[in-house]
C-alpha cells in the first residue's frame, strides 16, 4: 500500500502500536515494528536506508509512506570554558539553540522546548523573541542525541544530565515535554534516569499541579528571581496571573504527590533583588516545600539594562540563606563569551 498523497507521516510521531497497525495495513509482519522502533529511537537513524535488517522492499514501502523529520546542527561555537552552543535547524526551517555544558562533575545538555518564547521575561534574550511554535517530542529528543554526540566526540564523555532550560517554556508545551522525557528515559530510547533530568519553569501554577497529578519522577526547577510579587511582576509578567501565593499552593500540591524536592533558581540583580530583605523573603518562600536554591550569575543582554550583583552581595545573600538551613549553591556562568549562558539564547549567528 503506497501513500498517494504528497504529505508523508512523520513516523516518529507514531507509537509502537500505531507502527504495527500501519505495517499490517501494508501487508507486512507486525513484529517488524519493534525493529523499526529500535532504529528510530535507540540508534537515532535519520534515513530508512540505514535500517539494514529490513528488506529492501520494506524500506521502499516505508519511504513511500513515511518521513523522518530530524533535527540537524546548523552551527556550533566552542567557548573558552569548553561550553558548546549549537543552533539546530528543524525540518520546517525554524532554528533553535541548545548548549553542552561540561564540568568536572557532569556533562549537561541544555535543550529548548519551543521556537522562541511567549513569556517576555525582561532579563532574558529569548523573551524578546516571538514564539513561533512548540517543538515536537522527537525534536527535543534529537537535541539530546546531537549534544550527546558532541560530548563524546569532543570530550570522550557521554551526557550525564539534561536540563530543559533553553528556549521556551516547557510547561506551555506540556504534552511534548513529557513525551520527550518518556522516550529519553525509556529502555528502548536513551535509557537515562529520570532523576538526571530537570525541567525548569517560569511558573505556571496549574501545570505544576498537573505535574503532581502525573506523579513525574524528573526534577522541577522554578525560575523565581524574586519572592515579592511587586518585584516579580516587574521582571516576569507571568507572575500577574501566577502569583507567589498560587505558586506556593501548586508547589505544595506537587510535593504531596511526588515527594520530589524543588529547586528555586534566583538571579541576583544589582540594586534590584540583592538586599538582605530580598534574601529574607526568599527564605520565607523556601518554607513551603523541601527545596534548594541555585543563585545564578546574571548574563547581560543588549536588550535589557540589568546588571549582575556585586560578588560580596551575592556571597552575603547566599550566606544568609545557608544560615536559615537552606541548601544554597552559587552557579557561575558558562559560555558567556559565545552568548550560551543562561538567558542569552536568541539565535545570533556567528559571522564567518
Amino acid at each position: 500500500m503506497v501513500n498517494t498523497t504528497t504529505k508523508l507521516i512523520d513516523i516518529r510521531s507514531l507509537s509502537l502500536g500505531q507502527i504495527k497497525e500501519k505495517l499490517v495495513e501494508m501487508g507486512e509482519h507486525a513484529f517488524r515494528a519493534k525493529q523499526i522502533y529500535e532504529w528510530l529511537w535507540q540508534k537515532s537513524v535519520t534515513d530508512f536506508e540505514q535500517m539494514s535488517n529490513l528488506s529492501k522492499v520494506l524500506r521502499d514501502k516505508l519511504k513511500a509512506n513515511f518521513t523522518i523529520n530530524y533535527v540537524q546542527v546548523k552551527q556550533s561555537q566552542i567557548s573558552s570554558d569548553r561550553t558548546i552552543k549549537s543552533s539546530f535547524v528543524l525540518y520546517d526551517g525554524n532554528i533553535i539553540e541548545g548548549v553542552l555544558i561540561p564540568t568536572p562533575e557532569r556533562m549537561t545538555a541544555c535543550v529548548s522546548s519551543q521556537v522562541g518564547c511567549s513569556l517576555t521575561c525582561k532579563f532574558c534574550a529569548t523573551g524578546y523573541m516571538d514564539r513561533k511554535r512548540n517543538l515536537n517530542a522527537d525534536e527535543i529528543y534529537d537535541q539530546v542525541v546531537l549534544i550527546d554526540k558532541q560530548a563524546q566526540d569532543n570530550y570522550g564523555i557521554p551526557l550525564s544530565n539534561i536540563v530543559y532550560m533553553g528556549m521556551g517554556e516547557p510547561l506551555l508545551n506540556y504534552a511534548n515535554t513529557l513525551k520527550s522525557i518518556e522516550r529519553i528515559t525509556s529502555p528502548d530510547g536513551l535509557n537515562m534516569a529520570a532523576k538526571r533530568i530537570t525541567v525548569s519553569t517560569a511558573g505556571i501554577a496549574k501545570m505544576i499541579k498537573k505535574l503532581g497529578d502525573d506523579e513525574v519522577r524528573f526534577n522541577l526547577a522554578l525560575s523565581l528571581h524574586a519572592a515579592n510579587d511587586d518585584k516579580r511582576n516587574e521582571i516576569m509578567p507571568i507572575n500577574e496571573q501566577n502569583t507567589l501565593e498560587s505558586l506556593a499552593d501548586a508547589l505544595r500540591y506537587y510535593y504531596s504527590k511526588t515527594k520530589n524536592p524543588v529547586t528555586f533558581e534566583y538571579i541576583v540583580f544589582h540594586n534590584f533583588n540583592d538586599e538582605l530583605q530580598d534574601a529574607k523573603e526568599l527564605a520565607r518562600f523556601c518554607k513551603h516545600v523541601p527545596c534548594k536554591v541555585n543563585i545564578i550569575e546574571y548574563n547581560p543582554i543588549s536588550l535589557a539594562d540589568f546588571v549582575n550583583a556585586e560578588a560580596d552581595k551575592i556571597d552575603a545573600f547566599a550566606s544568609y540563606l545557608r544560615s536559615q538551613g537552606i541548601i544554597t549553591n552559587v552557579r557561575r556562568s558558562r559560555g558567556k563569551d559565545i552568548d550560551a549562558a543562561c538567558g542569552q539564547l536568541a539565535i545570533k549567528e556567528k559571522s564567518n
